[in-house]
């Protein structure tokens, strides 16, 4: 069983260049999403399991310095790097002011590009936890603190993986994830010919420490041929 690869999501309308980028990555040892628009790459950065984003700033319909807000409150740690040819100082403060972690000027280097992916990787793994727990029904979740407290009943231990589910749950806004997506993500492996009982049994854990019914669930939802998801019984509490 090996780790998963990070995936990088690379924003570039240009071919040429979005083409220099994806095989420079995946030489690099990352598996890359590529979008050419504003529509597709809006998909992908709110939606797509994705570790860090390339986003060049004007693309066909998409201002990338306007979008950011957006993506910043649907994923705060998301880090991002703007890729542009646009180099004034205006644009520059703009981007890092709006939640950006970087900014690279076109051209540039193959070497430098990924020196600067593989330090903002390395600055957000340290980064705080975003989501300090969930509200549930008759009681919450401290996941810093990896405990379910119910009404009139002593805390209940969560495992670090019951813990890291819910927190990913959390994160990804309200979309569903795959068993193989959850075996990437928080375990941490590769999901190709790995039995994904381990996450269904981890989850009919979770719904008992939640007193979240299989049959009748609210907190954690399943979704035929889908996976799993939070459902309107959590509210996600921001750290």
């Amino acid at each position: 069983m090996t780790a998963h690869r990070r995936t990088i999501c690379v924003v570039e309308d240009d071919a040429a260049i979005r083409r220099g980028l994806v095989d420079s990555l995946a030489f690099a040892g990352y598996a890359v999403i590529e979008c050419a628009d504003g529509p597709t790459a809006r998909r992908a950065l709110l939606g797509a399991a994705i570790d860090l984003a390339l986003l060049d700033v004007v693309l066909p319909g998409m201002d990338a310095l306007e979008f950011l807000p957006t993506l910043r409150a649907a994923r705060p740690t998301l880090p991002v790097i703007f890729v542009t040819a646009r180099g004034t100082e205006e644009d520059r403060v703009r981007g890092l002011q709006g939640g950006a972690d970087d900014y690279v000027l076109k051209p540039f280097s193959a070497t430098e590009l990924l020196a600067r992916v593989e330090a903002v990787l390395r600055r957000s793994a340290e980064r705080p936890l975003d989501v300090a727990g969930l509200r549930v029904p008759g009681g919450s979740v401290d996941l810093a603190r990896r405990e379910v407290r119910l009404d009139g009943l002593p805390p209940r231990p969560l495992t670090e993986r019951e813990a890291g589910v819910l927190a990913y749950l959390a994160r990804v806004g309200g979309r569903p994830v795959a068993r193989q997506e959850l075996l990437e993500r928080v375990w941490g492996l590769d999901p190709r010919g790995i039995d994904t009982r381990t996450i269904d049994m981890t989850i009919a854990r979770l719904r008992e420490k939640l007193a979240d019914p299989g049959d009748a669930p609210r907190v954690v939802l399943t979704l035929r041929g889908k996976g799993y998801m939070l459902g309107d019984g959590a509210e996600v509490l921001p750290s």
